[in-house]
């Protein structure tokens, strides 16, 4: 039976505890168990920082956390940790940031910060009726908020602009009221939800007990920011001339590279297929940058995913132009990050990441985190139009084929070597391994 299977009161055990009762239930061994344990930080209050972060947490899950030097950003150069497991993205994205710091380096702009949120209701009355007490309803709602606004408004930020919306055409009785936020250097979600829950309730009181409407009551649906930024957004590009790529392949040309690069970033404008691949190669940077500092790439992924169908149809997130001889290359793109508050204070890692940046404030994180989401993106179609992507990657994936394997220290120095020049792929480690293990002589 089902029921006999259910557990109840998980969330109320120890870690131990937990960890006692998956042993139980899953049949782990002693060395499963000792495994779990083994990702136990040693120093118990960070420990208990970390389990405090989620909830029914048993060990921690570690990913590399790496650097990419010599990101030069606005004449500034950066030393960006970037947290994630897939081989080679800090590699591409050390490499673009060496490429371009030749050339001038990334220029960005942060065209603005503006964040939303949402309050969705059904009302059956007039809503025009509603819309000419609005002037009167909106300082209300206002005055109701102003204990949570006050700290934000000292350092520069609350709230914006608020207005009802009309949103019937879409769904039958369905309104709005949308607010603007400036959150400052904070990611600003508790403190723009909390705001809605009060503006929410607000409307409520106003329009269902006020005696001035008549019919039935408004009903609140739900009140919730919107992970969707549009005016939150930075600008990122790098150029230089056609002339100067003369030396990244020695197959082609610096304008057949511009020009076979330019078209490879028309496919992705006008294929969904391609933009996919295209957009999650930029994401790998962004994210790597967003894990490392503390911020919620999750949010920020379904933002760009979002911009990037803005237009009706899912496209590349980057576009390019070659004019009188001059390559333009350019990401603009919505991203909330933010550098106070949440596990950016409060994660140890997360902490060093944005000391490790000379602690910026949120619009320069959303530079660097943008400039290392290009310096991917560009390393990735650098490589695919020239030599192809695989070469690359697979080397960089090596070392985890042989762990794959088994390999110990000394073959993985003889792997190393053999492989510069030779292809890399999961059958050829393989069979490297197994004529070195049959003391066989490979040249």
């Amino acid at each position: 039976m089902i029921e006999n299977n259910i557990i109840t009161g998980f969330s109320k055990l120890s870690k131990d505890e937990k960890l006692e009762l998956l042993a139980s239930r899953l049949g782990l061994s002693p060395e499963a168990m000792n495994s779990l344990r083994s990702f136990w930080h040693s120093d118990a209050e960070v420990q208990k920082t970390l389990d405090e972060f989620s909830e029914n947490t048993i060990t921690n899950y570690f990913f590399p956390y790496g650097v990419a030097p010599n990101v030069v950003i606005n004449g500034k150069v950066y030393m960006v940790p970037m947290v994630i497991e897939e081989s080679s993205v800090i590699a591409a994205a050390s490499n673009g940031a060496k490429y371009w710091a030749s050339k001038g380096g990334f220029h960005s702009e942060v065209l603005s910060t503006v964040k939303i949120g949402q309050v969705h209701f059904i009302w059956k009355g007039n809503f025009e009726e509603l819309q000419s007490h609005f002037p009167k309803m909106r300082k209300l709602l206002l005055d109701r908020t102003a204990a949570i606004t006050a700290n934000m408004e000292r350092r520069g930020g609350g709230v914006l602009a608020m207005e009802l919306l009309d949103k019937t055409d879409a769904l039958d009785h369905y309104y709005q009221l949308s607010v603007k936020f400036d959150t400052r250097d904070s990611m600003g979600a508790n403190f723009i939800n909390s705001c809605l829950e009060e503006y929410a309730a607000g409307l409520r009181e106003y329009v269902n007990e006020s005696g001035w409407f008549e019919g039935e009551p408004l009903q609140v649906i739900m009140s919730i920011l919107s992970n969707y930024t549009p005016e939150c957004t930075v600008k990122t590009w790098v150029e230089c001339d056609v002339k100067d790529f003369g030396d990244i392949d020695s197959s082609m040309s610096g304008e057949e590279f511009a020009r076979k690069f330019e078209k490879a970033v028309q496919i992705a404008t006008v294929d969904v297929y391609r933009a996919a691949t295209h957009n999650k190669g930029i994401f790998n940077g962004i994210d790597a940058v967003a894990l490392a500092t503390g911020n919620d790439f999750r949010a920020i992924e379904a933002c760009g995913h979002a911009w990037a169908a803005r237009n009706g149809k899912y496209s590349s997130l980057t576009e390019v132009s070659i004019e009188n001889g001059r390559f333009h290359y350019s990401l603009t793109l919505p991203i909330a990050l933010g550098t106070v508050g949440g596990l950016t204070s409060l994660h140890p890692m997360a902490k060093f990441s944005l000391e490790m940046l000379g602690n910026p404030q949120a619009p320069e994180l959303m530079q660097i985190a943008s400039a290392v989401g290009l310096a991917n993106n560009f390393g990735a179609l650098r490589s695919l139009t020239t030599k192809g992507i695989q070469i690359g990657h697979m080397k960089m994936h090596l070392l985890n084929i042989l762990n794959t394997y088994g390999a110990d220290d000394r073959e993985k120095v003889l792997a190393v070597e053999y492989f510069r020049d030779h292809k890399v792929s999961y059958n050829s480690v393989a069979a490297f391994l197994a004529s070195l293990r049959n003391g066989q002589v490979i040249n």
